[in-house]
């Protein structure tokens, strides 16, 4: 190895490690907050994958070192993590427009978005606003909520029903699935206007569910020059994409043709969306919440309540659960994922 090699093997070793250095700190020339040093190229990514734990769990304890607000790069992504309470409300309140877009998406979720025209993916902007607009009015505005009073009804009644076929018929009753698919053809019904047999909502709900599994953040999220080693999964997201359309879309015609013949109008915009949306309520934060009324003390309190309000023997009504505050308490999700898909 001549000089030359040893300069130039030497130059390149210097200029690596300053670029380590500049790319693994936070803070400094971009101004933005301190946070933990990464590794070359991939930043915090794998200093996270490798603790084996939930995400929150990793921030919780960078909190107790770097403060309530703190820089990680996760590959090519900068994340600037904020917990706390004042922080989060300057930020999405009083500066709202400044953060209320989204970043790039995957393939794979630019897919199952329609390139990013749901409400849930779009850009800021006037097609989010159109979008947004057009689901308050048609889907939860109070008006639009008191009006599909005749779904929930028809769907508890089902919901009923089949517990009790099951229980009969096994002794036992799955809970969480009987609640998801309650809710799927609750959302269904809304969505296209028409009682769906239960069967066809439990394939539309696997659909969604598959939906959901696979647009998860991976690997080529954060790192694209990944991306050609994860072909295989664009491939079957392609399927499943079509699997998706096979059964909403005769859904879709059928309304548009009930329409034609007479039948009342109602907005169409972004079905799918809407389903699964609804779906993810009852993915892990949804779940979350159904496993907090498992546990014993808050069942015995939620009967004694519901006891207290209604007796033993009455029907629960929808006007009874909003004067059961305790039920209130645990039950916030609602109001806070409505206006997360905003």
């Amino acid at each position: 190895m001549d000089v030359n090699d040893v300069l130039l093997l030497a130059s390149a070793v210097v200029l690596g490690l300053v670029w380590w250095r500049r790319c693994s700190k936070t803070g400094g020339v971009d101004s933005l907050p301190p946070g933990p040093p990464g590794w070359p190229v991939v930043g915090n990514l794998f200093q996270v994958i490798l603790q084996r734990r939930p995400f929150m769990y990793v921030v919780r304890d960078l909190r107790e070192k770097y403060g309530p607000i703190f820089t990680m790069r996760m590959g090519q992504r900068t994340l600037v993590i904020v917990t706390d309470a004042d922080l989060i409300h300057d930020a999405l309140v009083k500066q709202g427009p400044m953060f209320a877009s989204r970043p790039a998406d995957s393939p794979i979720r630019l897919l199952f978005s329609v390139g990013k025209c749901t409400v849930n993916s779009a850009p800021y902007g006037p097609l989010w606003r159109a979008l947004r607009r057009n689901f308050v009015a048609e889907i939860v505005s109070p008006q639009r909520v008191k009006g599909f009073s005749w779904i929930r009804e028809w769907a508890m009644g089902n919901h009923l029903r089949r517990i009790r076929a099951e229980h009969a018929k096994t002794g036992a009753v799955r809970m969480m699935a009987s609640c998801r698919l309650t809710i799927c053809s609750i959302l269904i019904c809304i969505c296209f206007g028409a009682k769906i047999p239960d069967e066809l909502i439990v394939e539309i709900e696997e659909v969604l569910k598959d939906v959901m599994m696979i647009s998860l953040p991976k690997l080529p999220d954060f790192l694209p020059l990944l991306t050609p080693l994860f072909r295989r999964e664009l491939a079957e997201a392609k399927n499943l994409r079509r699997r998706q359309l096979d059964c909403l879309l005769p859904l879709v015609r059928a309304r548009r043709e009930f329409l034609r013949t007479g039948g009342n109008a109602c907005k169409a915009d972004g079905e799918g969306n809407r389903v699964i949306g609804g779906v993810e309520m009852m993915s892990p934060p949804g779940e979350a919440y159904v496993d907090s009324l498992f546990d014993p003390a808050a069942q015995e309190r939620v009967y004694d309540e519901v006891v207290a309000k209604a007796g033993k023997t009455a029907r629960i009504t929808e006007a009874d659960v909003e004067a059961l505050p305790y039920l209130q308490v645990i039950n916030p999700l609602f109001p806070i994922l409505s206006y997360s898909t905003f």
